[in-house]
């Protein structure tokens, strides 16, 4: 049984919050988000925590040069001008793309940005000899602008980046990148972890305070250029609360006021206590990566589709609350790059035990597998039941699944390394949800030999030739019904290979206070806060 009991040093985060004088004073009340993640993500740029970084100190305290529309629930999210106004590639070379700056926008320092400050972020992220390089920042963004050959000042307020090969997914790469203010490193002795303490970006909110692991408190930014995105909240609380239960019961004693995957076995509480429960469809899918190193048994076909045709997605949902959708490969069947797989992915154990004893496993020699899994994390759902319900369906097919609990920054660390690196601890796989926001992000980062860690996020060594090739043709077409038929061939293809296990796809749920307005939940895993607030 999980206790509900309040814990340090959460107890003590939730008390000064809520004491704190700021929200005394502002205009409208605080709004207090509880967060699965343990700690605060990182405040100097580019945040760590996967997404949940992202929606909770990167796009508040940050912009990109192409931001999310984020304001619609009812279509998928495109992408809009930021700190660029206009981006262009140069139709005689596709290598370079050539982006105007915005004019007056200022860093919460009250420093310019311009073009000095674009090259002067991409050196922080990828100049090993300059004085401002990041390698925790770099980390954290590295595998997801895998494009990125060059940059350079046009003017003051133009800039040319350029890319290793055609790429017409780069856009969605730049919108990753988020700029900090070189003048206010400078003012703080050069000093990152100074700069974390007192950053300045040009988001919507601003960092008055942080206690790591416990809270961290943004006010309003008067400032911001964008006047359709000013915050609707004087003050914005983060908190961290990695369990479940524990976030529920801060929402019904009105100690926060919105909180991430509400546990499915409170929804009905919360639904009659009045809270809001929200949830969309968006581009996720919540997989095992399994190495495919010599000597894994994830090489041979056979172990993969038994794997795969042992899970019961529907029991699967039924413990989260129905908020979840069955996953069929990394895109669900209605996406344009679903494509027309031979392999259908169900529920079909006899069928995954007929596959397992080709492969030559059985009651005498059952398989073996290790995961490494965390308690919660961006992205992860309810990552305990769902795991042990699984590794409770693979037992019956005759595969004992070990599962490797760490917490979620040592999975998001492993998945960087990459299979068979110390950090794994000698897991198979992890579990670490993963997304389809772009052709990019869904494919080339994960999938590609280019990606094999230290370069990106393809964990598992997966290389394979005929996909290489269609995701480099994809890349280098800039015809969008084109380049989404290649999509399609290609997913096609992972899925007749089975290449990951494929569990669900997510529908974000969220639960908030009655008196929380504002709050548009889009089919994205970036959610813009800057407009949420609660009611006086």
């Amino acid at each position: 049984m999980v206790s509900h009991r309040w814990k340090h040093p959460l107890v003590l985060a939730l008390c000064m919050a809520l004491a704190a004088p700021g929200a005394a004073l502002a205009q409208s009340k605080p709004l207090r988000v509880g967060m699965t993640l343990s700690d605060i993500p990182t405040t100097s740029g580019q945040p760590n925590g996967g997404f949940e970084g992202y929606r909770m100190t990167g796009y508040t305290l940050y912009d990109a040069l192409i931001n999310w529309k984020l304001d619609d629930a009812k279509v998928s999210p495109t992408l809009m001008p930021g700190l660029a106004t206009e981006w262009k590639v140069d139709e005689k070379d596709q290598t370079k793309w050539v982006f105007k700056l915005r004019k007056g926008v200022k860093f919460h320092d009250g420093s310019e940005f311009n073009a000095d400050a674009v090259v002067w972020n991409f050196d922080k992220l990828f100049t090993k000899e300059a004085p401002q390089f990041d390698a925790n920042q770099r980390a954290q963004v590295a595998g997801r602008i895998l494009s990125i050959k060059g940059w350079r000042k046009v003017d003051d307020y133009t800039v040319e980046l350029t890319t290793k090969t055609p790429d017409s997914t780069f856009p969605y790469q730049v919108s990753y990148v988020l700029y900090s203010s070189p003048a206010q490193w400078e003012k703080l002795g050069r000093d990152w972890k100074r700069f974390a303490a007192q950053p300045s970006g040009t988001g919507p909110f601003k960092l008055e305070k942080l206690v790591p692991r416990e809270r961290a408190e943004l006010v309003r930014n008067p400032a911001y250029w964008d006047p359709k995105r000013m915050a609707k909240s004087e003050r914005l609380v983060l908190l961290p609360i990695p369990e479940a239960t524990t976030r529920a019961s801060a929402l019904l004693s009105g100690q926060v006021d919105f909180i991430e995957a509400p546990p499915p076995d409170f929804v009905p509480r919360l639904k009659s206590s009045k809270m809001q429960i929200t949830a969309n469809v968006y581009p996720h899918f919540w997989p095992y990566f399994m190495s495919f190193r010599e000597g894994s048994p994830w090489r041979d076909i056979r172990v993969r589709k038994a794997v795969n045709l042992a899970i019961d997605r529907a029991g699967v949902i039924k413990i989260i609350g129905g908020y979840a959708e069955p996953a069929k490969g990394i895109v669900d069947p209605g996406h344009i790059w679903f494509g027309k797989p031979s392999f259908d992915i169900k529920y079909d154990p006899n069928a995954a035990k007929k596959l397992l004893a080709e492969a030559g496993y059985g009651p005498g020699k059952p398989l073996a597998l290790k995961v490494m899994v965390a308690p919660s994390g961006s992205g992860q759902m309810l990552p305990k039941p769902m795991n042990e319900f699984i590794q409770q369906n693979l037992k019956a097919v005759g595969i004992n699944l070990e599962l490797i609990t760490v917490d979620w920054e040592t999975v998001r660390n492993c998945r960087r390394a990459g299979a068979g690196s110390p950090v794994c601890q000698g897991a198979h796989g992890i579990n670490n949800s993963s997304g389809t926001v772009d052709p990019f992000s869904a494919f080339s980062r994960v999938y590609h030999t280019g990606s094999i860690p230290p370069n990106g996020f393809n964990f598992m060594h997966y290389s394979d030739p005929k996909a290489d090739e269609l995701m480099d043709r994809a890349g280098r077409t800039f015809d969008d019904a084109k380049r989404d038929a290649l999509l399609a061939e290609l997913h096609a293809y992972l899925v007749d290979q089975a290449v990951d296990v494929w569990v669900v796809h997510d529908v974000g749920p969220r639960a908030m206070s009655s008196k929380v307005k504002g709050f548009v939940q889009v089919k994205h895993w970036f959610q813009d806060l800057a407009p949420v607030y609660v009611e006086n």
